[in-house]
């Protein structure tokens, strides 16, 4: 049966590995509800944080096929109950309503939203919460004239992790890496264009 899954993936940062991840959800013809990526507490590893709505057996194939990728240090796949996430969203309100309207101030109260930018003209509001608290948001603002809204994608962390930094350092420790040794030839050539 399908259900939404959180796929964290861990990586290092190299150029063309985005579009390599999306080519493989894209032969499977696997939609993507939400993308994030963002940097992770270790300086040289990436976290991406992709939302898909599919089968577990599914969600296990794609994360096996994800971490044959060079660069992909770890990939895990968790439903909604096995993670802490959040979203954003920012809403865009007529000011002249905000301030004739009570209702719409307690409204933004009741959902934790608060005022990032404030104009004469509109008034930009923040909040975080679930898919569905940010939904509910945007249908209570629409009568009062909404103009506009962006959510964000989500964030999540695993609730049963360590963390994958402590994981890294346990894999350097067991199979350190071999000394880099220089290539004479490199060096060589180097050196002739330097020239």
């Amino acid at each position: 049966m399908k259900q939404e899954y959180t796929i964290t993936i861990y990586t290092e940062n190299q150029i063309g590995l985005l579009n390599r991840i999306a080519i493989i959800f894209s032969r499977r013809k696997i939609s993507i509800e939400s993308f994030n990526t963002s940097p992770t507490e270790s300086d040289s590893v990436y976290r991406f944080t992709i939302v898909i709505n599919e089968t577990e057996d599914v969600v296990k194939k794609l994360c096996k096929q994800i971490e044959k990728q060079v660069e992909v240090l770890k990939a895990y796949y968790n439903t909604n109950d096995e993670i802490v996430w959040q979203e954003m969203g920012l809403f865009k309100v007529p000011a002249d309503i905000i301030a004739a309207k009570v209702p719409v101030e307690r409204l933004l109260r009741e959902y934790g939203a608060k005022a990032v930018v404030i104009r004469n003209d509109y008034i930009v509001f923040e909040t975080t919460g679930h898919r569905e608290e940010i939904e509910k948001l945007i249908n209570a603002l629409e009568p009062y004239g909404l103009i506009e809204f962006v959510r964000s994608a989500r964030v999540a962390i695993i609730k049963n992790s360590k963390g994958f930094h402590d994981k890294l350092k346990e894999f350097e420790k067991s199979e350190p890496a071999e000394e880099l040794i220089e290539n004479e030839f490199l060096n060589q050539q180097e050196e002739v264009f330097s020239m």
